[in-house]
């Protein structure tokens, strides 16, 4: 890894280069380090301070992105004291971090310009040849099964389905079906029997603040500015602590307003169940207690974008907070009809916390992944299902 510095720091980021035997070139001025940028092919990373000779860092980041050889290189803006103006000045041009000078931040730009070269420096080709691109297959077994359990079913069970169909529509208005996307290895189209009155997506947001079940006591909900930063607040600077932030016509500083988005996330759930679901219509709970609204996934499953075991597609906007290795290790098992958790904790009244859930979900994608599938392991869940089928409530 090669970086250019450019600035009056020579001494302090030479000596944080050599610590991490990292080749650095240390210029003082604007002019010889476009020199070096034009007959180097090998500079990974480019340092450069604000205050510069003659001109800016910001014009010489100007200058190298006219410059079709150098202007894809990462590109680190270093200032004396932290600037309001110069920081959002640095971003909507496009610099990819802004660092203030101390004697502690050459180290830390270091590391910075180390990240920044593993993120960039990984080419197309090389993406191509580190991925394995083999298209996922369930286990032959497996999928042999999921058509023939599924296709029998649905052939067993269609004189039940015309029935509940009529109960469906004669209870309330709207379609007898309900289609929604779900998330499981593959986002897809998800069929379940209408348990709900129609519109209730629109408010699954408001009562999964108020009725989520795995919610915790005193969740906090929304971002508040009426409450001052405490950090900018004990500063003596009359800077704030941080940069400022535009949200819906309130002024925040960016570490308040990321302190309260953290409590949010620590207090909310991502998964939701509602307590007592005002949504749902007579019919609706009963075909719920009974498990039969999710009869139409036997579709699913013959489409092939779900098996008869698995993990339960999760709706998009509960999959898109799995973002931490351990949550999103579930999604590396099939989506599935029946699982783990199910048959372990529904029948029981549907009283689960969001972490027995996530370790149900963890266990059978360990179970799945790898030489650990066995056929007979599906089999023993789905016996076990059919005591859970008749339940207390509506999970």
């Amino acid at each position: 890894m090669n970086i250019l510095y450019i600035g009056n720091s020579t001494d302090a980021f030479l000596q944080s280069a050599k610590e991490k035997n990292i080749k650095l070139i240390a210029v003082a001025n604007s002019i010889e380090g476009l020199e070096i940028l034009k007959n180097s092919n090998n500079i990974d990373v480019i340092i450069s301070d604000f205050s510069l000779p003659g001109n800016t860092g910001l014009f010489l980041y100007d200058t190298i992105q006219s410059d079709s050889k150098s202007n894809e290189i990462p590109f680190i803006l270093v200032s004396e004291e932290y600037n309001m103006k110069l920081f959002a000045e640095a971003f909507r041009k496009g610099i990819n971090d802004y660092f203030v000078s101390s004697s502690t931040a050459t180290g830390k730009i270091i590391e910075r310009a180390e990240a920044l070269h593993l993120f960039y420096g990984t080419t197309i080709e090389d993406s191509k040849h580190s991925i394995n691109n083999e298209t996922y297959k369930l286990p032959i077994s497996k999928r042999i099964f999921d058509i023939v359990f599924a296709t029998s079913a649905l052939v067993c069970l269609s004189p039940l389905m015309i029935l509940i169909i009529i109960a469906i529509r004669l209870e309330s208005k709207g379609k007898v079906y309900y289609i929604a996307k779900r998330v499981g290895r593959k986002t897809f189209d998800f069929y379940k029997l209408r348990s709900m009155r129609t519109g209730s997506d629109e408010l699954i947001k408001k009562l999964a603040k108020e009725n989520n079940q795995y919610n915790k006591e005193n969740a906090v909900t929304t971002i508040n500015f009426d409450i001052s930063c405490p950090e900018c607040s004990n500063s003596s600077k009359e800077d704030s602590c941080s940069p400022i932030l535009h949200i819906d016509g309130n002024e925040i500083c960016d570490y308040w307003y990321n302190f309260q988005k953290d409590e949010i996330e620590k207090t909310n759930s991502t998964f939701i169940k509602i307590v007592n679901d005002p949504r749902i219509t007579k019919i609706g709970k009963f075909i719920r207690n009974t498990s039969i609204d999710e009869l139409p996934q036997l579709i699913n499953v013959i489409k092939g974008d779900m098996s008869i075991v698995g993990n339960r597609p999760l709706p998009v906007y509960e999959a898109e907070l799995l973002t931490k290795d351990k949550m999103s290790k579930r999604f590396l098992a099939p989506a599935g009809i029946t699982g783990l958790w199910q048959v372990e904790l529904r029948g029981k009244g549907g009283e689960m916390s969001e972490e027995e859930r996530m370790r149900l979900d963890n266990e059978y994608a360990d179970k799945f992944t790898g030489n650990n599938y066995s056929f007979w392991y599906d089999m023993k869940l789905i016996l076990r299902t059919f005591p859970g089928l008749i339940q207390k409530s509506t999970v």
